[in-house]
């Protein structure tokens, strides 16, 4: 009787194929070991890309999105509404509300009363568009931005707010849009990630962030954002232990392959490869990052424009100087976050410092890569999760006030990478409280922005657990009213 092979099933003590173990250990194993042998091992430059070629020409080759975690008013910094100062602190009429759910932070409210703005806005640009005194750096781009201010969305609470819009579902699990867009796009520099996170280390930290939210889901696993942390290792063990030279790294990571190899073979298992073209992304990272990162070459003039916090790493404009280096050396998608626009109460304060802080970087950016002639292909969005309510949640007081969470109308604005430059698109009611033209949902920002990169949203898809799954799900529009 032949002696038991470890690899191949037995029953009653004599070797048996099944059908899907014959053909996976000859057509998928054996002739893939043969396939690599010929052609060699693939750098670990990660899968290529699913799509051959885009679907449409591409308006942008690359993203760039400044995530406001919070949820930032749009009544103090992008849609005016002179009716809320007008009839500040009556009661929000019934008719307005029309019965919409409202959290359990003013549900509990017999009153909600109005608040008008405390700052004021003015417009600016050839368009004469109308931004806040609280952003007097972004009003200097007013020509080269859309502002978006018919957003809406289902979800009311942070979590299911962030998650949608980083993943285009409210529950999590799913792939992050970065992630997607390695997946069907690729990566422009095998040297670097083509999806990166930074997040700012001046935030307020008030709503947490989750690794999930730049997570690969359900994609393999070397779609993920990596993200850089301040200072000297942006990445986490990226150099080498001592005692190890980078000529012992090459041979670890050769052995590797070996070994990945024969447990492709036998195993045809995806996640394999992608372990292994991570383990390869990290070793040329060792030289590819700390050049991205360091900034110390950059002119006075380039650290003036992003203001004083640009050279202490980690900070948001430091962040938003880093994104356009990255993205300078081919990094596909590159997403800020930026915490602390959760003002519940002490709106004034908490939003003025906010502004400060991300209004000369943010504008800056764009200046930036307009000047250097990126712009053009490249896609800048700026926004958080959700918006804020036209009324006071809890106390008011003569200088002070909060405004609760608000899905049914908000707005962001785009710049660059084919959209409409100084552009309004969409509006709210009277009382901001819900979108009366040009709406836009989160599934179709998220189409559109697909679309502006040459990929049709219904078309980029992976199979997973008996069904092709997508960015957009089932839904999603391309918004061609903010294309250009």
């Amino acid at each position: 009787m032949p002696e038991r092979t470890r690899d191949i099933p037995t029953y009653d003590g004599l070797m048996r194929f099944t059908r899907r173990h014959f053909l996976g250990t000859s057509a998928l194993g054996l002739g893939a070991v043969a396939l690599s042998d010929i052609i060699g091992v693939r750098p670990a430059s990660a899968a290529p890309p699913l799509l051959a070629a885009p679907h449409y020409k591409p308006r942008a080759k690359r993203i760039i999105y400044l995530f406001q975690s919070g949820g930032p008013s749009q009544f103090e910094t992008l849609d005016p509404k002179p009716l809320l100062r007008d009839m500040h602190g009556q009661p929000l009429p019934d008719s307005v509300r029309a019965g919409q759910r409202l959290t359990g932070m003013s549900g509990y409210q017999a009153v909600l009363p109005i608040a008008g703005s405390f700052t004021g806005f003015a417009r600016h640009g050839r368009a004469g568009i109308e931004l806040s005194d609280l952003l007097p750096h972004t009003a200097r781009i007013a020509d080269d931005i859309c502002v978006v201010r018919g957003m809406h969305t289902e979800a009311i609470n942070h979590d299911p707010a962030i998650t949608f819009f980083c993943s285009g579902n409210q529950i999590a699990g799913r792939p992050s849009m970065g992630a997607w867009m390695s997946y069907g796009l690729g990566t422009m520099n095998a040297d670097l990630p083509s999806f990166i996170v930074l997040v700012s280390k001046d935030a307020s930290r008030d709503q947490p962030l989750y690794a999930r939210l730049w997570g690969s889901g359900f994609l393999p696993s070397e779609h993920q954002g990596v993200q850089f942390r301040p200072g000297k290792e942006p990445v986490l063990a990226l150099a080498n232990p001592e005692g190890v030279s980078p000529h012992a790294r090459r041979g670890m990571l050769d052995a590797l392959a070996q070994l990945s190899r024969d447990a492709m073979a036998r195993e045809n298992d995806a996640e394999i490869d992608a372990r292994l073209a991570q383990a390869e992304m990290a070793y040329r990272m060792q030289s590819s990052v700390p050049d991205a990162a360091d900034t110390s070459g950059e002119s006075e003039e380039t650290f003036e424009l992003y203001g004083a916090a640009a050279r202490e790493p980690g900070t948001f404009a430091a962040n938003c100087l880093l994104a356009r280096r990255l993205i300078e050396r081919g990094v596909r998608c590159v997403q800020l976050f930026h915490q602390g626009w959760d003002q519940h109460g002490g709106l004034p304060a908490g939003i003025s410092r906010q502004c400060s802080q991300t209004d000369q970087p943010s504008a800056a950016l764009v200046a930036d890569l307009k000047r250097r002639g990126l712009l053009e292909d490249t896609l800048v969005v700026w926004g958080g999760e959700f918006g804020r309510t036209a009324y006071c949640q809890g106390r008011m007081t003569a200088n002070d006030y909060g405004r609760d969470h608000h899905p049914r109308a908000f707005s962001i604005w785009m710049a660059g990478g084919g959209v409409k430059a100084g552009h309004v698109h969409g509006a709210t009611d009277d009382f901001g409280y819900s979108v009366a033209d040009g709406g836009v949902h989160v599934h179709d920002l998220h189409a559109t922005i697909l679309y502006l990169m040459g990929v049709d949203h219904e078309r980029l898809t992976y199979r997973y657990q008996g069904r092709h799954y997508r960015l957009t799900d089932i839904a999603g529009n391309v918004v061609k009213g903010v294309i250009a």
